[in-house]
């Protein structure tokens, strides 16, 4: 597999849609997909790798058709956008949350959807995302938990 496409991400009645080159044939590639789901682990979909069983032409043939089947199989009410404030940085995948006047977020490397965030509350958006840059670029100083 290669990494995920998070650049060409698509948010879809709960679920973002990260589409992926799965293989070449004929020197064309063959698209799929994983998706996440806003609620998580409650939805048999989270993380799920091409729970339709097709793969695609295009990043944009793969979308429609794992839109398709959310449409046809979702298994929850979509309830709003948690993918909004999405970031890709150095091929990571960065969505930020804010809750109760904090922010939080969840993190993404380029070839494993396995949320590597740190358990970290932020005052604003711009502070959650400046303390992700540094981390990613290797300057981020960790300090000693007494």
């Amino acid at each position: 597999m290669s990494r995920l496409l998070y650049e060409n991400s698509v948010s879809y009645k709960g679920y973002l849609i990260i589409p992926f080159v799965f293989g070449t044939a004929n020197n064309y590639e063959i698209y799929s997909y994983k998706l996440l789901a806003e609620i998580g682990h409650k939805s048999q979909f989270n993380k799920a790798d091409n729970p339709a069983k097709i793969y695609g032409s295009s990043v944009s043939n793969i979308v429609d058709i794992a839109k398709e089947h959310i449409d046809q199989h979702s298994d929850f009410a979509f309830q709003g956008d948690n993918f909004k404030s999405r970031y890709i940085y150095r091929d990571n995948l960065i969505i930020v949350f804010q809750e109760g006047g904090k922010y939080f977020y969840d993190h993404y490397p380029p070839d494993l959807l396995n949320n590597i965030a740190a358990p970290k509350l932020f005052n604003s958006e711009y502070e959650c995302l400046n303390w992700i840059q540094q981390g990613l670029d290797g300057r981020h100083t960790r300090t000693r938990i007494k």
